[in-house]
């Protein structure tokens, strides 16, 4: 099978061409900076067409028979299943992925879309007794008619096939703009596996643009019923705002500060594993990442010495090495953030107990100490090789630190016994949290989203039906009607 060719280009009305913007972004590798591929951007002019096309196709997509939309979902399946190498190698190259991580981002690829495959099965109705003699209540579901999503840089094939995969099988257009840096992974490729699957031309589009340029115009376009975002919760909570403006549904996926929590009575080896994992897995570049560490005071020293030796061996470096767990931040824009974030929390009383180093885009990890949740690297979300470890006393001072956040996404608590930890965890203003594991969790069956900042929507299973789907009710009067005229 030939790998996918021409990854420059958009994909517009069906056909892949250059945008008509004059600006040309240099996509590079976050590695090695070589330059991956030059792409010619869109223009505002391209996304008002690359819309249009969508809502055209859409409507003759919606009368396509359950059974073929499924399959085309089902091909989309086997094509990543084919190019399951293809897609990891990408991955490394365009984002830094770890070999680990790319695997793991690929097979999520391929479970959601399963998933979404039946979709168009549960597309139904359902038939409501009325307080009218004589009338019947049918409540259909329907497709919004065309969504937009706007995909980030860390999981960008996932995060884009989330929503496109759920939002094409329950019978809309698509229009996917993903983060220029990972536009390959995040969005032609995406393009060209839905393409090889079958789906009609014109019904999924890709646009990618300078924000700079288009400014709000891709969530702004009249056209889109429904904008869905990944990303930071300051863009998210503007791209909520025009949405409410323009009364256009939103399902907002942002920005995290996860605690893991580890009890009196947790299992230290258990707990150490999860934490060097569910901080460090791609870089720490994960909404889900562990940002904070709460380790009761019996445990903290022998818990802090023994999670500083084991990040000490994580092997750093050149993602392209399949032995390597941590690889290049996205852009030295984010190495630069989080130092500044470090020597704020230094100055803020906090004590350095693993001093990462900086080469190029990569960051060794490193670890703080601190005795309170309030100095920046616990206060803010560091998207990045850096945890902080806080001790506690009390199991409700724990709550109160985990809590002390304005986000509320993912978490994670270790506890002697799974009882205790599930009483704990329902006191957890979040999303998601996971008992005796760590806060880097998705499945495709599952109810995936966050509380407060971290976001509004769920995506998976039956609540991405949801999402991409509105109700009509429609009801007959079979027998006449008495009116009070």
């Amino acid at each position: 099978m030939p790998l996918y060719e021409d990854l420059n280009k958009q994909y517009i009305a069906g056909e892949w061409r250059e945008g008509s913007s004059k600006n040309v972004y240099e996509n590079r590798n976050p590695f090695n900076h070589e330059v991956i591929t030059k792409i010619k951007m869109a223009s505002q002019q391209d996304i008002d067409e690359a819309y249009q096309s969508a809502e055209k196709v859409q409507v003759e997509w919606e009368k396509v028979s359950a059974f073929d939309k499924a399959d085309i979902m089902e091909n989309a399946v086997a094509i990543m299943k084919s190019r399951r190498e293809e897609l990891i190698n990408l991955l490394i190259q365009e984002t830094g992925s770890s070999f680990l991580k790319a695997k793991v981002e690929v097979d999520f690829c391929i479970s959601i879309t399963r998933e979404a495959a039946g979709f168009p099965m549960r597309m139904g109705g359902e038939l409501v007794p009325s307080l009218i003699p004589g009338k019947e209540n049918r409540i259909y579901r329907r497709p919004l008619g065309v969504v937009g999503v706007i995909s980030p840089f860390n999981f960008p094939l996932y995060l884009s096939i989330r929503s496109v995969a759920p939002a094409l099988a329950a019978g809309n257009g698509v229009v996917l703009k993903p983060d220029e840096q990972t536009s390959v992974s995040g969005g032609f490729v995406v393009g060209k596996i839905f393409e090889e699957a079958g789906i009609p031309k014109g019904l999924l589009n890709i646009v990618v643009a300078s924000i700079d340029e288009i400014g709000d115009g891709f969530v702004d376009q009249p056209i889109p019923r429904m904008i869905s975002f990944t990303g930071s919760t300051e863009v998210g909570k503007h791209i909520g705002a025009l949405c409410a403006k323009n009364m256009k549904k939103v399902a907002l996926e942002l920005g995290g500060n996860n605690a893991l929590i580890v009890l009196k009575d947790a299992n230290i080896e258990r707990a150490l594993n999860s934490a060097v994992f569910g901080k460090f897995l791609h870089n720490g570049q994960i909404c889900m990442s562990i940002n904070r560490i709460l380790v009761h005071k019996s445990s903290h020293d022998e818990f802090l010495d023994k999670f500083r030796t084991a990040v000490k061996n994580i092997k750093v470096g050149d993602p392209s090495n399949h032995e390597n767990f941590i690889g290049p931040l996205i852009n030295v824009e984010a190495v630069n953030r989080i130092l500044s974030q470090i020597e704020k929390a230094k100055k803020q009383g906090a004590r350095v107990v693993l001093e990462g180093k900086v080469e190029g885009n990569i960051m060794h990890p490193y670890i703080l100490a601190a005795d309170s949740n309030e100095i920046a690297t616990a206060k803010n979300e560091m998207f990045g090789p850096v945890t902080t470890v806080i001790p506690f006393e009390k199991e409700e001072e724990a709550i109160q630190i985990a809590n002390d956040t304005q986000y509320g996404l993912s978490g994670a608590v270790h506890a002697g016994s799974v009882e205790k930890g599930v009483e704990i965890a329902k006191q957890i203003k979040t999303g998601m949290i996971h008992v005796n594991d760590q806060s880097v969790n998705d499945e495709p069956l599952i109810a995936f989203g966050g509380e407060k900042d971290s976001g509004l929507g769920r995506f998976g299973g039956k609540w991405s039906l949801d999402e991409f789907t509105t109700f009509q009710w429609i009801s007959t009067q079979h027998l006449p009607r008495e009116y009070p005229f």
